[in-house]
């Protein structure tokens, strides 16, 4: 599979402390990929660095065939690249219309946003239409988190990286964001996916890559990490039996 994105001995410092450690990871065009790992393995720093908002202090990240390490992160994200934080980045005093349209680099009000694809996103998640004209900042927990999805994918984008979507959710909420993304990988969207909620792992991961102490340990298919308990124990210390 053709990789979009490509890290290469990747380290990343965050001021005195060395987060990442030679990273190496590809991204197969057109499926998901799980980032899993224990808490502080470097997950998200990994993320962030993508992103360039934690700068790779050395290594290359090639994104389609470019490097993009060293570039602002207004400008990556301009190549076609979204990123959903874990905290969500919404604008919590504006509605949810004007997120969108901050989120949308073709237009400059709602009247410019895609028709059809805001009605596809709406079907992904009707409680947007509901609270169109809603501050953000009044919505649920899981209605920010389908806000911040929604963001992402407002326009089409090559690559898409989210962190944790659904941490601290409902049940109800998770399968909800579960659909969604399982829609957007119908669609051949590459995502990026970092996820502690194992049976979302399993459910929407087409490859795996997990992480230890700044590291990538373990590469593969998802489907072969969800069925073999021992190599789920080795790396991750649990069972994703016990998470579905």
């Amino acid at each position: 599979m053709t990789a979009v994105l490509s890290l290469s001995g990747v380290h990343t410092h965050i001021g005195a402390y060395h987060i990442l450690h030679g990273v190496d990871l590809d991204v197969p065009e057109g499926q998901v990929t799980m980032l899993l790992g224990r808490n502080g393995a470097g997950k998200t720093t990994t993320l962030r660095t993508v992103m360039g908002l934690t700068p790779a202090s050395q290594g290359g990240i090639m994104f389609r065939g470019q490097a993009i390490e060293g570039l602002e992160t207004p400008d990556i994200a301009q190549l076609g690249i979204a990123y959903v934080p874990e905290t969500m980045g919404i604008f919590s005093d504006l509605t949810v219309q004007e997120n969108m349209v901050l989120a949308a680099r073709a237009a400059r009000h709602a009247g410019e946003l895609d028709k059809a694809r805001l009605d596809w996103i709406f079907g992904l998640f009707p409680a947007l239409k509901k609270f169109w004209l809603y501050p953000a900042g009044k919505l649920s927990g899981g209605q920010k988190q389908m806000l911040a999805v929604a963001r992402a994918i407002v326009e089409p984008r090559a690559l898409i990286l989210i962190d944790e979507p659904s941490k601290g959710l409902a049940p109800s909420i998770v399968q909800n964001l579960i659909g969604a993304l399982r829609e957007l990988k119908s669609q051949r969207t590459t995502v990026l996916l970092v996820e502690q909620n194992f049976g979302m792992a399993r459910a929407l991961g087409d490859t795996v890559a997990v992480m230890d102490n700044g590291r990538v340990v373990h590469r593969g298919a998802m489907a072969e990490l969800a069925e073999d308990e021992a190599l789920q124990q080795r790396l991750l210390g649990l069972s994703l039996g016990a998470h579905a």
